[in-house]
């Protein structure tokens, strides 16, 4: 994180540091940076190098600039990856790109290692996806699709959501933990309409959570505590 300047990827620059969320337009925010952190620590076993990263609801662009610098490190000889981030909303798609330019990714864009786009899932498989809204229930798209092993880390509930941490590991064996109570607004509801009827793509799931979402807690006969 202390690879991306937060300023180039919200709109008042003098915000960008406040560890709280701030809007970006269209009912969107940017979470908090100890969300970001909180998440990112949580998932980073997911977040070698080489990875390909799906963000969901991707909004500024922030977040894929730092999984960028997780998956495609500088370092001579590394293995690079690729980060693609969705949006439902086309204007925050065409902002981020600009933000991800004058954030000096520039380069890493004309490359294919960020690729940001409108609503759909393109060039699956992925090692990591991070969603930046909460599901009314869990996928079972993207259960049944994630990469074995693979983790997903996603917001459940239509009112109120719970974090949860989706794991599948190299046998196939999937479990299910809530982690977290959270607060946010549910926005990109588009997003999770695209990703409940996907079939075509295989998911290594991290999904990564803003900050502003409310709390359900899910039945408890499918969570593994």
């Amino acid at each position: 994180m202390s690879r991306v300047d937060r300023a180039n990827f919200v709109v008042k620059r003098s915000q960008a540091y406040e560890d709280a969320p701030q809007p970006i337009g269209h009912g969107a925010t940017i979470s908090a940076p100890h969300m970001h952190a909180h998440a990112l620590e949580n998932l980073l076993p997911f977040l070698h190098p080489g990875a390909s990263v799906l963000d969901v609801g991707s909004g500024s662009g922030y977040l894929c600039a730092v999984l960028h610098q997780l998956v495609s490190p500088s370092q001579p000889g590394a293995a690079q990856g690729k980060v693609v981030g969705i949006d439902h909303m086309p204007e925050l798609v065409e902002w981020s790109k600009s933000n991800l330019v004058n954030g000096g990714l520039g380069p890493a864009m004309d490359e294919g290692k960020i690729v940001v786009v409108t609503g759909d899932g393109r060039e699956g498989p992925y090692d990591a996806i991070h969603v930046g809204a909460a599901s009314a229930k869990l996928p079972d798209s993207l259960v049944q699709q994630l990469k074995a092993p693979g983790r997903m880390f996603i917001p459940v509930g239509t009112y109120t959501q719970t974090i949860w941490q989706v794991e599948k590991d190299a046998n196939g064996r999937v479990t299910k933990k809530e982690l977290m109570d959270v607060t946010v607004s549910v926005q990109h509801t588009g997003a999770f309409d695209l990703l409940n009827s996907m079939t075509d793509f295989l998911f290594t799931v991290i999904i990564i959570i803003g900050h502003f979402f409310q709390i359900t807690i899910i039945s408890d006969d499918t969570i593994e505590h």
